[in-house]
């Protein structure tokens, strides 16, 4: 079993938000790379909170869990979205992350995403 250490570095400060500055793995067996997922929905919430459920049922088709999560990456169409994204992970990470060790995130406004609708896509690597 991966042994999954998340930190943060003490020289670096305190993170802006719900994720930490380092994963340290050792003695992983096999490494997911999940595709970027996006969710319809109405709203960023329900966008947000569709992608991560697709996250999720993409982690237990291999046998895992929010716990073998080592990165995500946060893809945003919109930088007025950024607060709405800080109060989501604020509000559901710790439901996700009982322990309150958040996997680093990389959060990026790009131009846009595969369609017009979506507002939010997310990619992960997790380990087992």
């Amino acid at each position: 079993m991966a042994d999954i250490k998340i930190q943060n570095v003490e020289a670096l400060g305190k993170p802006l938000g719900q994720y930490s500055h380092m994963t340290r793995v050792s003695n992983a067996r096999e490494t997911l790379y999940i595709a970027g997922m996006l969710a319809p929905g109405d709203d960023f919430d329900a966008q947000c909170a569709g992608a991560f459920r697709q996250i999720e049922t993409a982690l237990k088709s291999a046998g895992a869990g929010w716990g073998n999560v080592a990165q995500f990456t946060t893809y945003l169409v919109h930088s007025q979205d950024i607060p709405k994204f800080m109060a989501w992970r604020l509000r559901e990470f710790p439901k996700m992350f009982p322990d309150g060790k958040y996997p680093p995130n990389t959060l990026l406004v790009i131009d846009r995403l595969v369609g017009e609708q979506y507002l939010i896509e997310v990619q992960t690597i997790a380990v087992l």
